[in-house]
């Protein structure tokens, strides 16, 4: 038997949430809640959603911030559902990575719709909330990077060049990809500020920075993250 969808749902507006689940539940999905955007990023990790109903307007941090942290290491298909109808507040969301954007105030019938087609292009595998490799372990929803059981401190450019390794772990990325994904495509001939970082990266991330097990350099080409056997 076939388990009914999971949607979660982040707003702080406990009317909003209440007529969303008694209208969600009659369709048929199961429902999870979250108040806060920290709560949402967390129930993210730990409820494995479907498909996931933001607010933009939430307590603690803007909903687009909360949609960055999530894209970090989740594709889940994300529905904005916002008083907000302007047409930049719009595009500041798609941009940072939700998949589809509702206004408030909207009929059930065409959330329902969106909802069909959010779940049809979801991605079948689950995705994870941490990754390990050896001895570097990563909690995507709280940011933590331990390496041989030390929590590690990296920048914000650090940590977004970890996460592109992670991703495309046991693969050769170019100097060319790596500078685009992380410092945009302005830099795309500035290699000598990849291999600043790369030091860096080392430096904080290998058991020994000076005989690289894990960043491993591929000759004129770029980098690659081995990944080690358990």
């Amino acid at each position: 038997m076939t388990s009914s969808p999971i949607i979660l749902i982040i707003d702080d507006e406990a009317q909003i949430r209440r007529f969303l689940r008694v209208s969600l539940e009659a369709a048929g999905y199961r429902i999870v809640e979250a108040t806060t955007g920290q709560d949402g990023v967390v129930q993210t990790a730990m409820s494995r959603p479907e498909v996931v109903i933001l607010d933009l307007g939430l307590p603690d941090m803007s909903g687009n911030e909360v949609l960055a942290k999530i894209r970090e290491w989740s594709a889940v298909p994300v529905i904005v559902l916002s008083v907000q109808d302007g047409e930049q507040e719009k595009i500041a969301a798609l941009d940072a990575g939700a998949d589809d954007y509702v206004t408030k105030p909207f009929g059930m019938g065409e959330l329902l719709a969106r909802l069909r087609v959010a779940t049809r292009h979801a991605q079948p595998l689950p995705e994870a909330a941490d990754f390990r490799n050896g001895h570097l372990y990563v909690d995507f929803v709280h940011r933590l990077v331990t390496a041989n059981d030390q929590p590690v401190k990296l920048t914000a450019t650090e940590y977004n060049l970890l996460l592109l390794f992670i991703k495309h772990a046991g693969k050769v990325l170019t100097h060319r990809q790596i500078l685009k994904e992380v410092w945009g495509p302005h830099t795309i001939e500035q290699t000598q500020y990849l291999r600043v970082y790369m030091a860096q990266l080392r430096k904080k991330l290998e058991l020994d920075p000076g005989q690289p097990q894990m960043f491993l350099t591929e000759s004129s080409v770029g980098y690659r993250m081995v990944v080690v056997e358990e």
